[in-house]
């Protein structure tokens, strides 16, 4: 999730509603219908799929994230700005081109979703009341999974993923206000029990994501623009820790992370819509752009890359909505590229 106040995400009424002017234009024409050889340089052109969200009068802005596919092939979306009554968590039929909102509620700002692999739920991260809150797949049955302190502070979880087992692996983005380095990586036990501080120093990490082997997490740090990488050990925990990647966004800033069936790295981008592609050695493979930096769209936040396929749907937002744009990955989706 972008760089965002917590006063902001609980409520922005004093931005006035911004002009919507439609999700951009493409100029440079369709994408193509495969990625092309990666390399530096090679720069991937994503298609609009469709608008899904326009700026909220209430707030004054909408941000998409935490796309993710469902067991029937929808695509779940939070728009973590949504306010009260709007559609906080909305399902997506690709084909179809539209939407549907499955769940709202009066108080969460949702920056993340993830299905567990454990009981099968829709797991969401509530970034301004520290709480990590679960669904059933169709949005029913909302639960507050974990809420309270974890060693001595509250979280403001950001990201999420989950290792083979269903235990939770949290991004905690504490100190993006203040711009200090108090953020921390948590582990919370798959029944909710037992919560963990793996890491901390860390300058207001966004997106997390385990390798292609589970042997490690990527984490991105929003205000330094570096992914670091630890190594974890036969317990979950973590074994060794270093930086791995310098993300060159420039005014933009590192936003979430997915991973590839190849190891292949996704980071998107807040402050420019694009997405840049790495691998596991930190060699920029390519760029995902959005054809002519489509005006009023300012941040390419999250990815998700259909499982066993390659399609991949890339969540941008900015002054002119909320949208979808599509494009071929440079391997097959995984549970790594799914949501998170």
């Amino acid at each position: 999730m972008p760089r965002l106040p917590i006063r902001s995400l609980a409520g922005l009424a004093t931005i006035g509603l911004l002009a919507l002017t439609g999700c951009g234009t493409n100029p440079g024409g369709p994408a193509a219908d495969r990625a092309p050889a990666a390399g530096a340089g090679t720069v991937i052109h994503a298609k609009k799929l469709m608008r899904l969200t326009e700026v909220h009068e209430e707030t004054g802005m909408t941000l998409l994230e935490g796309p993710v596919f469902d067991e029937d092939g929808g695509l779940i979306v939070v728009d973590v700005t949504a306010p009260a009554g709007e559609p906080k968590v909305l399902r997506v039929d690709v084909r179809k081109k539209t939407s549907r909102r499955i769940h709202t509620d009066d108080r969460g700002a949702y920056t993340s979703a993830q299905f567990s692999p454990h009981d099968g739920r829709l797991y969401l991260t509530d970034f301004s009341h520290g709480d990590i809150v679960s669904l059933a797949p169709d949005g029913s049955d909302p639960r507050t999974f974990f809420s309270g302190e974890v060693d001595g502070a509250r979280m403001n979880p950001d990201d999420i993923a989950f290792d083979r087992e269903g235990h939770l692996y949290i991004s905690d983005s504490r100190g993006l206000s203040e711009g200090t380095a108090e953020g921390r990586l948590i582990r919370i036990s798959r029944e909710g029990d037992d919560a963990t501080v793996l890491a901390d120093g860390l300058a207001a990490p966004n997106g997390i994501s385990f390798d292609d082997g589970y042997r490690g997490l990527w984490a991105s740090e929003l205000t330094e623009n570096r992914v670091s990488y630890l190594r974890l050990d036969g317990k979950g925990e973590v074994a060794s820790r270093h930086t791995a990647l310098r993300v060159s966004g420039g005014i933009a800033q590192a936003d979430s992370i997915a991973v590839d069936a190849d190891g292949n790295l996704y980071q998107g981008l807040h402050g420019r819509p694009a997405m840049m592609v790495y691998d596991r050695y930190g060699a920029h493979l390519a760029t995902v752009e959005v054809p002519g930096r489509a005006a009023g769209l300012e941040s390419a936040t999250n990815v998700a890359i259909t499982p066993g396929g390659t399609r991949a749907y890339m969540t941008v937002s900015g002054p002119a909505g909320g949208c979808l744009y599509t494009f071929e990955a440079l391997a097959e989706g995984t549970r790594q590229s799914n949501g998170g």
